[in-house]
């Protein structure tokens, strides 16, 4: 009712002018929520983020319903909490807000209080990662999916945490991670696996600084590991030398590995996927034309007579090679 009286008599855009205007509207709105008034405080909100979007106060409107959203998460009110989330949402794509740090971490930490099951979290994550990549055809800021990522691993999402984690800078979280989900999830004999199949998606996205530390980070903490390098498992002696591989540049190195560890990478079909990338991207392979694995081997060595045994390539692959399915 105080609401409606001052809007009534235009007292609400005056007393708003400043942060000081919205600590006092906000003060009244918590009054409302510690009265146990959700659903008339709800409203209020929605009204008044309207009323500031309306004349422009992007960062005003922000501000109000963030600090709301907080406050009915306090109160076990995820329905009203999610609908103000998206409002947060809302008011950074209309405004010429940049993409900061603080404004990313927002947002995680809606995320992190959201009903993991509920559709409105997915919307939320979906819309949150397109603004932070400025609306383009890019997969989300890095920092945001590392705190995603995060949150998902603290929720035991272990799956979900690693798809974040692999679009994120964070080698060594990642790394921590894939070790909990290794030994409370996984085989003893797979521990090699794991890291694995990481470590090579990391290469064709072409972050072969995050997928070194990943595998050193793992190799080192995993405890079913026995220090190396060189390992006791042949798997993880290749994807050490690949490392090596990549950083050298040479094809003769990277055909010489793919043919002397085809037992071990025949354990898992989508390393032949992966490898045919990475060949493309760091030493100059040709796109292979064939699903079988003497196809990519065969693509290998044609390349390896036509291009010499020493030439070396920057790292920096085709623009066009086909994408993966990273999940």
């Amino acid at each position: 009712l105080w609401l409606r009286v001052a809007m009534a008599d235009g007292e609400v855009p005056k007393c708003c002018r400043n942060r000081g205007g919205v600590q006092r509207v906000e003060s009244k709105l918590r009054a409302s929520v510690e009265k146990g008034d959700y659903y008339e405080a709800h409203q209020m909100y929605r009204t008044l983020f309207f009323r500031y979007m309306s004349q422009s106060k992007h960062a005003e409107a922000r501000e109000l319903v963030y600090s709301g959203a907080l406050l009915f998460f306090s109160y076990s009110q995820l329905n009203s909490a999610a609908d103000l989330s998206m409002l947060v949402l809302e008011s950074l794509e209309k405004s010429e807000a940049k993409v900061a740090d603080e404004l990313l971490e927002n947002l995680g930490k809606l995320f992190s209080l959201m009903d993991p099951n509920s559709p409105e979290r997915a919307a939320f994550v979906s819309r949150a990662l397109k603004w932070s990549s400025g609306g383009s055809a890019k997969l989300g800021h890095p920092k945001l999916h590392q705190l995603l990522a995060v949150t998902l691993w603290k929720e035991q999402n272990y799956s979900e945490s690693r798809y974040h984690f692999l679009h994120s800078a964070d080698g060594e979280g990642c790394a921590n991670m894939l070790v909990e989900y290794s030994a409370s999830k996984g085989y003893r004999n797979e521990v090699d696996m794991f890291v694995a199949q990481a470590v090579l998606q990391f290469l064709c996205l072409k972050n072969k600084n995050t997928a070194s530390l990943v595998f050193t980070t793992y190799t080192e903490k995993h405890p079913s590991i026995e220090k190396g390098p060189p390992f006791i498992q042949p798997l993880l002696n290749f994807i050490w030398f690949l490392l090596l591989a990549v950083e050298g540049g040479k094809l003769t190195v990277f055909t010489v590995l793919c043919e002397q560890y085809q037992p071990s990478l025949k354990r898992d079909p989508m390393y032949i996927e992966y490898l045919d990338r990475i060949g493309q991207i760091f030493f100059g392979v040709a796109p292979r034309q064939t699903s079988s694995y003497g196809g990519l081997l065969g693509n290998l060595l044609n390349s390896l007579m036509g291009t010499g045994e020493e030439d070396e390539v920057d790292g920096e692959g085709p623009e066009d090679v086909n994408p993966i399915d990273l999940d």
